[in-house]
């Protein structure tokens, strides 16, 4: 239906994979296709990039795709000129109180082997500009106040009508793919009557953005998140390095936090209130500016399918968390990475199109988990006079990041495999469904072999393979076998998203590995 003021014009142009969304994840997912050589359009309806600091805590496999795409070193550089490079996490009943919590001393502590990268603490208006020229350089097309407002599929692929939100004109783009990286409220995901589950409404938070110089009150305390408890407020401090800019995010308010009234914070909620607020969190009497007021709603839900036909879902249109543990946007760059060069596979006629179907099941029970250890920072850290009875424990920061297993198709199982979705990276020792372990070869390391194709990692021991589409490197460097799990002589067959698809403990064959990458890639 013609909506009034608009005009339709014909179909102007096919693309293989339209991606409705331009912020963090779909600018990583257009990064990504483009690093796999298949052309993208990103289509979003802000003017531009992120204008606040959110998703500020990039994890150590968030890190390791940056690092994928050339974009590691831009980002610890553009981290360092804010952030404090091992800053923790702790509660306090206001900057200027005591402490009352210390929840990670050091952000990087205990990471040393497992990863070639650290995690830091980086604003998502920063970091989405790189990015923005990443994904440009390596040829996806992106356009800004651009609306998907329409979307029709067949056999053969997706038809969206855009909306250009300047002109007032409408036009439809042909795709074979779509993904829909369009946000928690996703019209996209709506349209395709997709459904959430989970733990619902957590509250309606705002989040204060403002100046101050909060610098002395930090003393020694680590300037990564700061949680503030007291009886007017419930939430968290994000501060620059000098402690002068940050903003507050505000979950409940009053001493009870078991009411609805307390965690509806946006109710009466204005430059007053905000600056009323903001003062008892600091808890000192300075001049402070209000720059802006977000309003936004807390919840852990995940979506009950994260693909309908031609359509993918990913970032929080397929899985919404609150901000706690910084699990948002480190999901959904995930997302990303195990979906893009599953696209460019069949887009290339290099798989079979069953290969998408292994993106709902790999990442969706990965989804349910993240959601479940979101809500239990949630309630330990924002809310634990509730009671944490109907949690789930919780499971430590580098398993989630480094250690989480998938299972599909795309997957070669062994005998005993457990189904397990996570373990810790000191005990998976590369087996097939986990991502490839770290090991140092000279100055690099293992994964900085991977990501451009499937690879084939061959103990010292080992000899030649030849594949077509398979690249193959002999690792002879200290405790790479042990590592991986395959013996001086095996091989690992690791797929472009670093996921170990099989192993061998001897060298294989070139037929073997054939047959084997038939299989992994639904042929």
């Amino acid at each position: 239906m013609m909506r009034p003021g608009s005009s339709v014009a014909p179909m102007s142009e096919e693309i293989p994979v339209l991606i409705i969304g331009g912020s963090l994840v779909g600018l990583t997912t257009a990064a990504l296709l483009g690093h796999h050589g298949v052309a993208s359009l990103s289509v979003e309806r802000h003017a531009g990039t992120a204008i606040h600091p959110r998703a500020g805590h990039f994890q150590l496999r968030t890190m390791e795709i940056l690092r994928q795409l050339g974009l590691e070193d831009a980002a610890r550089e553009t981290s360092l000129r804010t952030y404090h490079p091992r800053g923790g996490i702790n509660a306090v009943e206001s900057l200027a109180g005591r402490e009352l919590a210390v929840y990670i001393a050091d952000v990087n502590e205990g990471i040393e082997g497992f990863s070639p990268t650290h995690r830091l603490f980086l604003d998502q208006d920063a970091l989405e500009p790189l990015l923005r020229e990443r994904a440009l350089e390596l040829g996806a097309t992106l356009r800004n106040r651009v609306e998907a407002v329409g979307l029709e599929q067949d056999a053969e692929g997706a038809t969206v009508t855009l909306r250009d939100l300047e002109e007032g004109t409408e036009s439809t783009v042909r795709a074979r793919y779509v993904v829909a990286a369009d946000g928690n409220r996703s019209p996209t995901r709506n349209r395709l009557g997709i459904e959430m589950e989970g733990y619902g409404l957590l509250s309606r938070s705002v989040t204060i953005y403002f100046r101050a110089d909060c610098g002395p009150l930090l003393q020694d305390r680590n300037q990564g998140v700061i949680y503030v408890h007291n009886p007017t407020l419930r939430g968290f401090f994000r501060l620059n390095r000098t402690g002068g800019k940050g903003f507050l995010v505000v979950n409940t308010v009053g001493a009870d936090v078991t009411t609805e009234e307390a965690v509806n914070v946006v109710d009466g909620m204005d430059e007053a209130r905000a600056r009323e607020l903001l003062a008892t969190a600091i808890g000192a009497d300075m001049p402070m500016e209000v720059l802006d007021v977000a309003h936004w709603q807390a919840e852990a839900n995940v979506a009950t399918r994260f693909a309908e036909g031609r359509v993918f879902l990913a970032g929080d249109a397929a899985h919404v968390v609150p901000p706690n543990g910084g699990f948002g946007g480190n999901t959904g760059v995930q997302d990303a990475h195990n979906l893009a060069w599953k696209l460019a596979a069949v887009v290339k006629g290099d798989a079979g199109p069953a290969l998408l179907d292994t993106y709902d099941a790999e990442r969706r029970p990965l989804g349910r988990m993240t959601i479940e250890q979101a809500y239990t920072r949630y309630a330990s850290r924002v809310v634990p006079e509730r009671g944490t009875d109907d949690v789930e424990p919780p499971i430590d920061d580098l398993s989630i990041e480094i250690g989480t297993l998938v299972h599909s198709s795309a997957v070669i199982p062994e005998p005993g495999d457990d189904g397990a979705v996570i373990e810790h990276p000191s005990t998976s020792c590369g087996r097939p469904g986990s991502r490839a372990p770290h090991v140092p070869v000279g100055d690099r390391s293992t994964l900085d072999l991977l990501g451009d194709g499937f690879v084939l990692l061959v103990g010292p021991d080992g000899g030649d393979v030849v594949v077509d589409g398979v690249t193959t490197h002999r690792v002879d460097a200290p405790g790479f076998a042990d590592a991986y799990g395959i013996g001086p002589a095996g091989a690992s067959l690791v797929r472009p998203d670093g996921i170990v698809a099989w192993r061998s403990a001897r060298t294989p064959d070139a037929a073997e590995v054939a047959a084997v990458l038939d299989r992994v890639l639904s042929r």
